[in-house]
C-alpha cells in the first residue's frame, strides 16, 4: 500500500475544504504539504450548487445589526441554535466575506459599486450577498479552485475516497486510508491533523438537490471511528426544487426567487401560503416545506407552482440568469410561465459535532463545512447560513492550527497493521447492482424519514434498512467508490431513523405527527459508537 506523508489532509472540495486548505497555506508557515482528496473530480460539490447566496453583516449595510442576524438565525432554528456559536459566526462574516473578495470574488454590486443585497426567506433585513445573479456557489468555487491549483503547498487527489480513520485506542487521529478508483489502488495517509469537508447526505433520498457524491461519507466513517455525531434527524428539505428530474439530481429554485416576490401557487393561479404563516413564501423552511407538502397530500398533487411572472422581465433576466437558462431549456419562461416546483431534500443540520475550531471528539481530527455539527443551525437552517458558516470555521481553524506543531515524526508508534490487512485482502467475487440498492433505500427514507414522520414509519424504516444491510455482505473493504458510498448510506439512514426514533417532539424539520408538540427545553441529541454499540450521549 503506498503511503503518503502530509502535514494536513483535507478529505473534500467544495468551498470549505478549499478554503480551509488555502488559509493553512497562506497562514501557517510550518505546514508545506497539504493533501486535499476528494473522491470525484475537484469541483463536484455541493457549493458548486448553491445559488442564492451568502450571508453578509456587513457595516455598510447600515440597516443590519449582529443582534439581528443573530436574532433571525436562533428563531428560524426553533430554539436548538447554540448563541455563542451563532454570535461568533456572525460576528466573523465581514471578515471572510473581505477576504474573498481580496482572493478575487467579485460579489454582485448596483451601479454605484456598492454591494448589492437581498432578502430571503426568515431574514428581518436584506443582507445576502450574491454573485452572478444565481451562481454564488461557482464563482466562489471557481476562484478557490484555480488558487488551489496554482498554491506549490497544496496537493489534490482526484477520484480519491477515505474509507476509514486511523484511529487509536486513545481517540487519537494518525492519518486515514482512502481508495483510488482510476488505479484500483489504496493509500494510507500519515498525519497528525485530518479535516472532513465532505458534505451532507442529500443523496439519502430520490428527491434531492445535491449531487450523487452527497453520500454523508464523513459522517459514517467518523462514527465507525468514534467521534460523537449530533442531531441527524434534522434533514432541511428546500421547499421549492423544479419539479423535472434531471440527470443527477433535482434543480433549485433558489429562495431569492421568492425574496424578490415570486408567489407560490396551484395550477390556476390561488395562492395557499396564508393559511399557514403571516410570513407567506418568505416563513422558515420547514414551515414552507410543510405547507408545500400538505397541499400536494390533500390534494393528490405531484406539485406546486412558483409564480415568478410578478417580478419584473428585466430583474429575473439580470438576477436568476441560471434559474431562467434552466427552466427555458424545458419549456419554461419564467416571465410568464408558472414554475413546478416540490420540496426536496437539501441540507443536514446535523453532522460531527464540532467545536468553533473545528474540533471534534477524536484529537487531530476535525471537521468543517456542512459534514460538521456547531449548533449554528439548530433545528433549521437560516437561508445563506451555510456558505458562511463554510468560511468562518475554516478561518478560525487556521488560527488555532497556527500555535499547533504539525510537523511531527510521521511514524507514529502505533501499529495499523490489522486494519490495512483488511484493505490488502483479495475480494470476492460477489456482485452487486449498488444502483438498485440505493434505489432501495431512497425509496425507504422518502416514504417514512422525510417532512412527515411518526413512530410507525420509523420503525418500518428501521426494519427495512435492516433488511437491505443483510443483502449488502460488505462490512469493510468494498470493491468500488459506488460500494464504499452505500454501506455509508446504510449507515447514515440507520443513525437518521435512530435519532428521529429518540426525538419525541416537533421541532424545525423534524416533524412528528403522533408528537406535534415543542419539548419545553430544546436539548441536542449526540450518539456515538462504543465497541460497535450505538450509544446515546448523555
Amino acid at each position: 500500500m503506498e503511503s503518503i506523508n502530509s502535514s494536513v489532509v483535507i478529505v473534500g472540495s467544495g468551498i470549505s475544504g478549499l478554503y480551509c486548505a488555502l488559509k493553512l497555506a497562506e497562514t501557517c508557515p510550518d505546514i508545506h504539504n497539504i493533501s486535499l482528496i476528494t473522491k470525484s473530480e475537484i469541483k463536484k460539490c455541493n457549493s458548486h450548487f448553491a445559488q442564492g447566496g451568502i450571508v453578509g453583516v456587513m457595516s455598510e449595510n447600515t440597516a443590519d445589526t449582529h443582534s439581528s442576524h443573530i436574532s433571525d438565525t436562533i428563531k428560524a432554528g426553533a430554539g436548538l441554535s447554540d448563541f455563542n456559536a451563532v454570535k461568533f459566526i456572525s460576528e466573523t462574516s465581514e471578515t471572510v466575506i473581505k477576504d474573498l473578495i481580496a482572493h478575487g470574488v467579485n460579489f454582485d454590486r448596483d451601479d454605484s459599486g456598492n454591494l448589492n443585497f437581498t432578502l430571503e426567506g426568515a431574514h428581518s433585513v436584506k443582507r445576502i450577498l450574491h454573485a452572478g445573479g444565481d451562481a454564488t456557489g461557482r464563482v466562489m468555487e471557481d476562484v478557490l479552485v484555480h488558487d488551489v491549483f496554482q498554491n506549490q503547498k497544496i496537493t489534490v487527489y482526484e477520484n480519491t475516497m477515505a474509507v476509514e480513520l486511523l484511529v487509536t485506542d486513545e481517540k487519537i487521529c494518525k492519518g486515514l486510508i482512502a481508495y483510488n478508483e482510476n488505479r484500483d489502488e489504496y493509500i494510507r495517509y500519515n498525519t497528525t491533523c485530518v479535516i472532513l469537508a465532505s458534505g451532507g447526505m442529500g443523496q439519502l433520498y430520490p428527491y434531492t438537490t445535491n449531487p450523487t457524491v452527497a453520500t454523508g461519507d464523513g459522517i459514517a466513517i467518523s462514527y465507525r471511528a468514534g467521534a460523537v455525531i449530533q442531531d441527524l434527524e434534522f434533514i432541511q428539505f428546500h421547499p421549492t426544487a423544479l419539479a423535472l428530474k434531471l440527470p443527477e439530481c433535482n434543480f433549485l429554485i433558489s429562495e431569492a426567487v421568492r425574496g424578490e416576490g415570486a408567489k407560490l401557487c396551484h395550477a390556476d393561479g390561488s395562492t395557499f401560503m396564508e393559511k399557514y404563516h403571516q410570513d407567506l413564501e418568505l416563513a422558515p423552511r420547514d414551515i414552507v416545506a410543510r405547507a408545500i407538502f400538505n397541499e400536494m397530500s390533500e390534494l393528490g398533487l405531484s406539485n406546486v407552482f412558483l409564480n415568478a411572472s410578478v417580478i419584473d422581465k428585466a430583474v429575473l433576466e439580470k438576477r436568476f440568469p441560471t434559474i431562467s437558462k434552466i427552466c427555458s431549456e424545458h419549456g419554461i419562461d419564467i416571465s410568464k410561465d408558472y414554475i413546478p416546483v416540490f420540496p426536496a431534500a437539501h441540507y443536514s443540520m446535523g453532522g460531527i459535532k464540532t467545536n468553533l475550531e473545528g474540533k471534534t471528539s477524536i484529537k487531530g481530527l476535525y471537521a468543517v463545512g456542512e459534514t460538521a455539527s456547531t449548533g449554528l443551525h439548530g433545528a433549521n437552517r437560516l437561508a445563506s447560513n451555510s456558505l458562511l458558516e463554510c468560511l468562518v470555521i475554516p478561518y478560525h481553524l487556521c488560527e488555532y492550527l497556527k500555535s499547533c506543531d504539525l510537523s511531527h515524526d510521521f511514524d507514529c508508534g502505533y501499529s495499523f497493521d490489522n486494519v490495512i490487512s483488511e484493505y490488502c485482502k483479495e475480494m470476492g467475487f460477489v456482485q452487486y447492482d449498488v444502483g438498485i440498492l440505493k434505489s432501495e433505500l431512497k425509496n425507504i427514507m422518502w416514504k417514512n424519514v422525510s417532512i412527515v414522520r411518526n413512530e410507525n414509519s420509523l420503525k418500518l424504516a428501521k426494519q427495512e434498512i435492516s433488511d437491505l444491510k443483510n443483502r449488502f455482505l460488505r462490512n469493510k473493504k468494498c470493491l468500488n467508490i459506488a460500494e464504499y458510498e452505500f454501506k455509508n448510506m446504510l449507515l447514515n439512514a440507520e443513525l437518521v431513523v435512530d435519532s428521529a426514533l429518540m426525538r419525541k417532539e416537533s421541532r424545525g424539520a423534524h416533524y412528528r405527527t403522533d408528537y406535534l408538540s415543542q419539548n419545553e427545553v430544546a436539548e441536542h441529541s449526540q450518539l456515538l459508537n462504543e465497541k460497535g454499540e450505538l450509544v446515546f450521549v448523555k
